[in-house]
Order: structure tokens, then C-alpha cells, then sequence
């Protein structure tokens, strides 16, 4: 006989070997598609941005609908940004003291200014759901060998979950040629392999917002 025991996480601590380092900016608007002039702007304060493979860029989001605006598709059009909507780093917690060399700066993204006034740590959330928007894809791949593929990801990672869904298809610009993405929602994990996936991400090009994994309503 087989017996799994349910794993009692009550007293579960989140580490805070990585945080996201939330910045507060006045910046009025950004390009829909910032990704790219983004990261050069922030690898200009901080030399070593796009090279560390642990450190990633939330891609900044204005309300996806509301009072009868939706947010532009368009890569050109702009996102007006209200004074609470933060610039956010994934980084390990031995990086955050030289991320804050951002304080003080003004960024220039494409022609848009954002000028950084102060950060604060926030740890990383304990949710059983997690979204990413953007996961790196083969363009080549169809919906179900992207999900074959997102198994096999998190299985090498040692993680258990229950559900993966798949999501929008989408291309972040940048010069040569775009990235192909797809968003992903992955299931009931446990808190400890949650933490896990939100500091390991997946994929590539962490520092230009791909494969970093956000807390998701249950579904």
C-alpha cells in the first residue's frame, strides 16, 4: 500500500534569497511594448542588468479594461501610467543594494522619461496560482507541444503541480527580430515549489519581463 501524507504548510516561511525590488517613478507614459528601450535604460545605471541570469524585469501594465477603456494591442501605442504603478526588479536579495544606484535617475525609454524616487523589498507571494504573461516559445510550436514542453520545464525543476494552462500568443519587439511568447498559469503547487518557481523562472530573456511568474486567482 501507497499512503501520501497531505503536507501540512501552516508554519511556511517564504525565503527572501530573491525579492522584487519595487521603485516608486513618476512616469507618465511608456510604449505598450517597453521591454527592450526598458532594459538598455536600466543597464545603463546598472552595467550588469542584462547579464545576470537571476535578475528580471516586471514589464509594466495599465488596467487590461475599466470604465470603457482597454488597453492598447498596439506595440507604438502608449500606456497612461497612474503615480502608483511601481517599476519592479526580480533579483536575488545579495544584488538589492546595488539596484538602488536606480534612485535618483531619470530613465530614458524611448523618448519617455521615468524618474526613480525611492524603492522598498517586497517578498515573493505565497500562492498555489501563478501566471506568466510572457514564457519564450518556438513560434513552430503548436498550443499542446508548448504545454508538452512546459511539463517537461518544470518537472526537470522538481516541481509538483496539479494544472498548466496556456494562454495568449504575443511578440515583444526588439532590434533583429521579436521574441514569441506565450502566457502560462500553472496549478496547485506547493507553497515551497511556488517560491521555487518564481525565483528559478523559465525560459530566456528574464530581463526584458519573459518567464517571470506573478500570483494568479485559483481557476
Amino acid at each position: 500500500m501507497y499512503w501520501e501524507e497531505e503536507t501540512n504548510e501552516e508554519g511556511f516561511i517564504i525565503p527572501e534569497d530573491v525579492i522584487d525590488l519595487q521603485f516608486k517613478v513618476i512616469c507618465p507614459t511608456l510604449p505598450v511594448d517597453h521591454a527592450w528601450h526598458l532594459a538598455q535604460a536600466i543597464e545603463q545605471v546598472l552595467p550588469w542588468f542584462n547579464d545576470e541570469a537571476a535578475v528580471g524585469l516586471h514589464l509594466i501594465h495599465g488596467a487590461e479594461s475599466g470604465n470603457g477603456w482597454e488597453r492598447p494591442e498596439d506595440a507604438d501605442a502608449l500606456l497612461h501610467l497612474s503615480k502608483r504603478t511601481p517599476l519592479t526588479l526580480r533579483l536575488p536579495i545579495a544584488q538589492a543594494d546595488e539596484a538602488l544606484e536606480l534612485i535618483g535617475r531619470t530613465l530614458d525609454i524611448a523618448g519617455h522619461s521615468m524618474q526613480i524616487l525611492s524603492a522598498k523589498q517586497k517578498k515573493l507571494a505565497m500562492s498555489r496560482f501563478l501566471y506568466s504573461r510572457y514564457i519564450e516559445i518556438d513560434p513552430e510550436l503548436s498550443e499542446d507541444q508548448f504545454i508538452a514542453w512546459a511539463v517537461s520545464e518544470l518537472k526537470q525543476m522538481g516541481l509538483r503541480f496539479k494544472k498548466i494552462l496556456c494562454g495568449k500568443s504575443h511578440q515583444l519587439q526588439r532590434p533583429g527580430c521579436p521574441i514569441h511568447t506565450r502566457s502560462l498559469l500553472v496549478a496547485e503547487l506547493p507553497y515551497e515549489d511556488a517560491i521555487t518557481l518564481q525565483e528559478q523562472g523559465m525560459g530566456n530573456h528574464r530581463s526584458l519581463g519573459c518567464g517571470i511568474f506573478l500570483p494568479q486567482k485559483s481557476f
